[in-house]
């Protein structure tokens, strides 16, 4: 099984901070954001590899962290992808940088793909679980208790054996306020339909685009994330994950 980490945003809310240090290498507690995705994923034995895509500016931040990483805390094999971009204005998206690492790097196993700047305060051990059971594409969600909030993400409804019925980016007018994060798996038999969405043209950027061009056409599940899930958007929620995640 392998993980992707998409890492190739340029993150201009949070400038200055992120003009000369990609987002998912700030600290949170003490610790890289990165640091502490991959920690919560440790716990899924089948990773092997992990895929960190990212831009020509922070390129080589990430090959340094990743030696570093790995020296310390794992065995694992680890891949930093440059898609070339350069700014905003060049940038291949989400699911444009997760169609390159698949082609260049000819990935051909099982992937979970997550944001890097994705904080979750529980392992992810029952992530890896539930997909083997399902053998399926599998969502992870979070309920963000308003439905002001879910606007900013995207809406999902489920039937009684948690399979997606309904999913839509960026609702104006949202019924729950469960909505997808930016964790996923794919399953190997699942990587030739991101190939044709790609090639159709549909759009590259904002990874539940991807699910709600999916759904339709295979089976979709999702699992509820345990415990606080932080969407590092602001420095009003680097400040909020730096006081919560201090203290867990």
């Amino acid at each position: 099984m392998k993980v992707v980490i998409l890492a190739a945003g340029y993150a201009t809310r949070l400038y200055p901070l992120t003009l000369t240090q990609p987002k998912p290498l700030l600290p949170v507690a003490g610790k890289p954001m990165i640091d502490h995705v991959l920690d919560n994923l440790a716990g899924i034995k089948e990773i092997n590899q992990v895929y960190v895509v990212t831009n020509a500016k922070f390129a080589d931040q990430f090959q340094k962290w990743a030696d570093a990483y790995r020296a310390s805390k794992t065995p694992l094999n680890f891949t930093i992808v440059n898609d070339g971009s350069t700014d905003d204005t060049n940038k291949l998206g989400a699911i444009g940088d997760l169609h390159l690492v698949l082609n260049r790097e000819k990935v051909d196993d099982d992937i979970i793909v997550v944001a890097g700047d994705n904080l979750f305060s529980e392992c992810l051990t029952g992530f890896g679980d539930f997909c083997r059971g399902k053998n399926a594409p599998v969502l992870a969600v979070y309920d963000v208790g308003s439905l002001e909030e879910v606007k900013k993400y995207n809406s999902i409804s489920v039937d009684s054996e948690g399979r997606i019925t309904f999913f839509e980016e960026k609702p104006k007018h949202p019924t729950s306020t469960l909505t997808g994060i930016a964790l996923y798996y794919y399953p190997r038999s699942v990587l030739p339909l991101i190939h044709q969405y790609i090639v159709e043209g549909n759009n590259p950027d904002q990874p539940g685009r991807l699910v709600q061009w999916l759904y339709p056409r295979v089976p979709f599940y999702t699992w509820k994330v345990p415990g606080i899930w932080f969407d590092i958007g602001s420095k009003e929620t680097l400040e909020e994950a730096n006081r919560i995640f201090a203290t867990a």
